[in-house]
């Protein structure tokens, strides 16, 4: 008798204890380690045998994990592919894999011309025909492919490519990367290092944030991670500007000086982390009236952190600043704002300052259940005068909840707020509701 109760008391204080580590583990997670735990191995040449290909198949596994966990993933991304195909020397494995997403959207007191809730786009005298408007999109919808691989002469490498549905009237197929990671070096079509995804909340609408920086670029990069602890990166990244030249007394000049990004983190666990991004652009231009070119010196800067301080709350923050790096992202990509005018000097163009801000927070009432509401903040610091109608600051709001009914279908809902501010004073509000399905294979 004595001994079933002793074996029953130990019984349950091992339940109590399992119990508690996995508590402690915060619920975003564990929805991650359930899309990980989705995965299936399909070895085309039969299944290996020896310790060490289980060994690298055991790391391949690890790998996937650390999929959901990459320095420049979103929230939006596709999850990793559902089947790997791997050799029979385990010296190579490749994933096929991609979503399917449809939203829809209904847009009243005046409608965005865009599929995307930007601020900028605000109309500040609506149509009277377009207050209202229903509109459905499939674009992110998207096809990937992602190759492991080990060489005895490169080491481990992997290679990615991904295509959405975003081009032609959102139809058409558009090449959204394509890059090599070998070891610590990445080469190709990828996210900028002036960028943090991950630090960007959740949002049904493709836009998101309006000071969201999030470019891509032909770049290449060098990233290690020292300790565990630290990650620092540096990048040469191929330029693309957008330059207010007029065509009368000035014009754009071709680029002919790669942008040079660079980031250091601090991560303390898994999804966990604080940034500070910079960048550096060579601005090109012609002064028509002079008949010579000029090179402006654009700069910014990105500080941004995602943490979880609780088992249910994640928290997303970001803060940018910088002259002449509004292409790169937020509200002022919509226009040519890293060079524009000086109305004081024909032929003269100057890098104006902007600043944007973002701060969201997420809560999580299951692993697959949560809510999220976010603020965020786009503002134009031209130091020379400016149109009275000229864009000054936009604002964005947006409360949404995610629902995963299982690790690869996700459903949401969203309200999306935002208001522009000219610099006459005139400002306009616009309202959208939002709802998206998407599968994940």
């Amino acid at each position: 008798m004595k001994r079933g109760i002793a074996a029953l008391l130990l019984a349950a204080g091992s339940i109590i204890y399992a119990t508690s580590i996995h508590a402690q583990k915060p619920l975003a997670d564990q929805q991650i380690d359930s899309l990980a735990g989705s995965h299936k191995i399909v070895y085309i040449d039969g299944r290996p045998a020896d310790a060490d290909t289980q060994a690298y198949v055991d790391s391949i596994r690890h790998k996937i994990s650390t999929f959901y966990y990459d320095q420049f993933r979103h929230f939006s991304d596709p999850a990793a592919p559902y089947f790997l195909f791997m050799s029979k020397d385990a010296q190579l494995a490749m994933g096929i894999g991609g979503c399917v997403r449809m939203r829809a959207y209904y847009d009243w007191g005046g409608a965005i011309p865009s599929r995307g809730f930007a601020p900028y786009l605000i109309p500040m005298e609506p149509d009277p025909a377009d207050m209202r408007h229903l509109g459905t999109s499939p674009s992110g919808t998207a096809l990937f492919f992602r190759v492991l691989g080990r060489n005895k002469s490169l080491g481990e490498y992997q290679l990615y490519i991904e295509a959405n549905f975003n081009g032609y009237q959102y139809l058409g197929f558009q090449l959204k990367k394509a890059y090599a990671i070998i070891n610590d070096f990445t080469i190709g079509y990828a996210s900028s290092t002036f960028s943090d995804p991950a630090a960007l909340p959740p949002t049904v609408d493709a836009q998101g944030p309006n000071n969201k920086i999030s470019p891509a670029a032909v770049l290449v990069r060098y990233m290690h991670t020292f300790k565990d602890r630290w990650t620092a990166a540096v990048s040469v990244e191929a330029p693309e500007n957008s330059i207010g030249a007029d065509n009368e007394y000035t014009e754009k000049a071709s680029p002919w000086v790669p942008d040079f990004a660079a980031f250091m983190q601090y991560q303390w666990a898994a999804g966990q982390h604080v940034r500070l991004a910079g960048i550096m652009r060579t601005l090109s231009y012609r002064d028509l009236i002079n008949a010579r070119n000029h090179n402006t010196v654009g700069w910014g800067v990105l500080l941004s952190s995602v943490a979880r301080p609780t088992n249910a709350i994640t928290t997303y923050a970001n803060v940018c600043y910088g002259h002449g790096y509004q292409s790169l992202g937020g509200d002022l990509l919509m226009g040519s704002y890293d060079l524009v005018g000086d109305p004081e000097l024909p032929g003269k163009l100057y890098a104006p300052a902007s600043f944007g801000w973002c701060l969201g927070v997420q809560y999580n009432f299951l692993p697959n259940l949560f809510v999220s509401v976010a603020a965020s903040q786009t503002r134009y610091l031209p130091s020379k005068a400016v149109s009275p109608d000229e864009y000054k600051y936009g604002m964005f709001g947006v409360g949404n909840i995610f629902w995963n009914l299982t690790p690869r279908m996700q459903m949401g809902a969203e309200i999306d707020l935002g208001v522009r501010h000219n610099f006459s004073g005139a400002h306009r509000w616009a309202h959208r509701f939002g709802i998206m399905a998407q599968f994940s294979f």
